[in-house]
């Protein structure tokens, strides 16, 4: 299945700014962005 949506692979982040990024943008600044790793979450 291919898929454009970047749903499962975390938030981006710009490491300058702080803020959120799309993933469109952090692949084009590798270097000044960071991909946050989803964290699971547990059922109680």
């Amino acid at each position: 299945m291919t898929s454009k949506s970047s749903s499962g692979k975390g938030h981006a982040r710009s490491a300058v700014t702080g803020r959120y990024v799309k993933h469109t943008t952090a692949a084009r600044n590798p270097r000044t962005t960071v991909v946050e790793k989803p964290t699971k979450r547990s059922g109680k």
